[in-house]
């Protein structure tokens, strides 16, 4: 399920903007939201985020556990999807605290820290 943030219109920066009249989700969010929403948690959850983000042109960054960096989930998956419309758009794919739904997320305000982390991540990444 893709989360409401991510078709409002008070996104975060990296996101790019989405026009709130626009009832379509950018091609690439739509087409991972689609990979994983067959997920049912009998799977490795980084491999299904793995794959899914290979399929919608991404890249899987990294994965940790939420404890502290979110609410109500167990596992935050960091991923790097081109965008037609923004360049790149970092996303997080959020394992349910049941482990057994995954959603996209936009990374919330308070995730500031882990958003550089995950910039400095994609600029060591490209050094190579």
């Amino acid at each position: 399920m893709i989360a409401p943030e991510l078709a409002a219109d008070t996104q975060a920066p990296m996101l790019g903007p989405i026009d709130p009249g626009d009832a379509f989700l950018p091609m690439e969010l739509l087409e991972l939201e689609l990979s994983l929403e067959t997920y049912n948690g009998d799977a490795d959850f980084c491999e299904a985020v793995r794959v899914a983000s290979t399929r919608a042109g991404g890249e899987f960054l990294f994965d940790l556990p939420a404890d502290g960096l979110m609410d109500n989930c167990k596992r935050i998956a960091v991923l790097r999807i081109p965008s037609a419309e923004a360049g790149t758009r970092i996303v997080l794919a959020v394992l349910d605290q049941n482990g057994m739904e995954i959603r996209i997320e936009a990374p919330p305000p308070e995730s500031g820290n882990l958003v550089q982390f995950a910039e400095a991540f994609i600029t060591v990444l490209e050094r190579f």
